[in-house]
């Protein structure tokens, strides 16, 4: 009891000591920023007015300044080895000519004549693997030769061409835009992954890929997990100049990596990972975030929607209202204050709502057949954005959990009740209800703008899980506390209104 005691009381002291700490930091961080930015170098200005932007990092820097034409040229390069792998049927060899003849022109473009100092290391590199690779000396004399042109390169600064004659001192004009030697320490760590490989070829196999299977759960699907691609050993065909070189010049890993072994990429240049499909690469890696995770992500970006949207088209009603004409508001309710999908719908983009049943609602039947009404409106909604499968499972989403609400409220509002203990049932009723509604609009929009559709029975799944139902406990409370908060801001607001009367 009392070691209970002193634990509580450690980590009330803890959370104290690092919210104080924090609000100390931020607090001194914003005022040290705002007295010195006029002498803080590295600071620009944004596109935000009076907001600078710190792009004192210079690798964070050129990343930022090159980062569209770096998008165009790897998807360029990337789409015409996928074409080229399928429509010829290109494996490990035919694949790594195709890589070096792209990552040549890349090199080229990056680092100009300098490109003859990285041909030139390499392949001095794989003349030593390929003559003393079987020698108990080698990884020895690989070690100290490549230590020695990294601190070299650094001492000459990427060698001046006018160092081996005057008669090349004109190729110093043409060193590209980014210095060779910098890029080149991911280099030296190929090279020395190759020849590390190469040599540990020679011996008896460690790796038990049996016993992996049994305890990996990629493996044991029949898949190959990066680590065992990395171990097993490959044939000694491999180990060849084209597919050397591949490695060390590979265009998308060629600035900043990641660095992956050589057995590993070998091995995958002729069977491309089958671990990630397409649509987990391009939605990013949501799946290996918590639960928890999704849904404060999910949240953010429909207050972010909100926000965005509720200044662009203030903005642009603003000038309409100074030009004389007037619009709807479209916004007229902060999201955060909506409890029920048909008050979230006619506060969300208001003048859409407002077009719609004008023009789809009214004419298809509106309040008669209002069951069948959303499923029309709301797929056109979706058509209407965008041609997406997820926009259309958000709209379809939207409609199974609204079509329950119309039910539900036009009973309820069938249904009087004069004592006060029925007032207070009916209100926590409401509650529990409105908590129901969020809940469901966020798995909507989830669907819709953050994991799609497919990662809806995945989160489903997680919550449902032991793990995940505190979470979802302490998910529907927090809602059920919100929509209780909208009751006063509503009744604050009524009372409000009635004084004004």
């Amino acid at each position: 009891m009392i070691w209970r005691s002193y634990r509580q009381l450690e980590l009330t002291f803890l959370l104290i000591y690092a919210v104080a700490f924090y609000v100390f930091v931020i607090h001194r961080s914003v005022h040290f920023s705002n007295y010195y930015r006029g002498e803080l170098s590295g600071l620009y200005h944004g596109w935000i007015h009076d907001h600078l932007n710190d792009l004192s990092d210079a690798q964070w820097r050129n990343f930022r300044r090159n980062l569209p034409i770096l998008s165009v040229v790897l998807a360029f390069f990337t789409i015409i080895a996928n074409i080229l792998r399928y429509w010829a049927d290109l494996k490990g060899r035919g694949m790594s000519f195709v890589w070096i003849l792209t990552s040549l022109s890349y090199l080229a473009y990056l680092h100009g004549a300098c490109v003859v100092y990285i041909l030139s290391i390499a392949s001095l590199n794989f003349c030593l693997a390929k003559f003393f690779a079987k020698s108990k000396y080698y990884l020895g004399i690989l070690w100290l030769l490549n230590l020695s042109i990294l601190i070299l390169n650094r001492v000459f600064d990427g060698y001046s061409f006018s160092l081996f004659g005057q008669q090349l001192a004109f190729l110093d004009n043409y060193r590209g835009i980014f210095r060779w030697h910098i890029c080149f320490n991911l280099v030296i760590l190929r090279i020395i992954s190759y020849g590390c490989d190469y040599h540990w070829s020679y011996k008896n196999p460690q790796f038990d890929q049996e016993k992996h299977s049994r305890r990996c759960n990629i493996c044991s699907t029949g898949q190959a997990c990066y680590f065992s691609l990395q171990e097993r050993s490959i044939q000694s065909n491999k180990y060849s100049y084209s597919m050397y070189l591949c490695y060390l010049i590979y265009t998308p890993l060629y600035i900043a990596g990641p660095i992956v072994s050589f057995n590993a990429f070998s091995a995958q240049m002729d069977m491309p990972q089958k671990n990630y499909s397409l649509g987990q690469i391009t939605c990013g890696s949501w799946r290996h975030l918590s639960p928890l995770d999704i849904l404060i992500i999910g949240y953010g970006v429909v207050n972010f929607m909100w926000l965005k949207f509720f200044l662009i088209w203030r903005y642009f009603r603003f000038w309409s209202l100074m030009a004389g004409i007037e619009t709807p508001e479209n916004m007229p309710r902060c999201l955060n204050n909506c409890y029920d999908l048909e008050t979230f719908w006619k506060s969300w983009h208001s003048s859409y709502n407002k077009w719609i049943v004008r023009y789809m609602y009214i004419p298809l039947g509106g309040s008669h057949r209002k069951l069948l009404n959303v499923w029309v409106i709301f797929t056109f909604v979706a058509l209407w954005h965008d041609l997406e499968w997820k926009l259309l499972s958000w709209a379809w989403l939207t409609c199974v959990f609204f079509v329950p609400e119309i039910v539900i409220k036009s009973y309820i509002s069938s249904v009087h009740v004069q004592s006060v203990l029925g007032v207070c049932i009916k209100r926590e009723l409401k509650a529990i209800g409105g908590a129901v509604t969020i809940s469901c609009l966020m798995v909507a929009n989830l669907a819709g703008f953050v994991i799609g559709p497919s990662g809806i029975s995945w989160l489903v799944s997680r919550l449902l899980h032991s793990d995940g139902l505190p979470l979802l406990a302490g998910t529907f409370t927090t809602f059920y506390v919100g929509t209780k908060l909208m009751f006063h801001i509503r009744d604050a607001k009524q009372n409000h209104q009635l004084k004004e009367q």
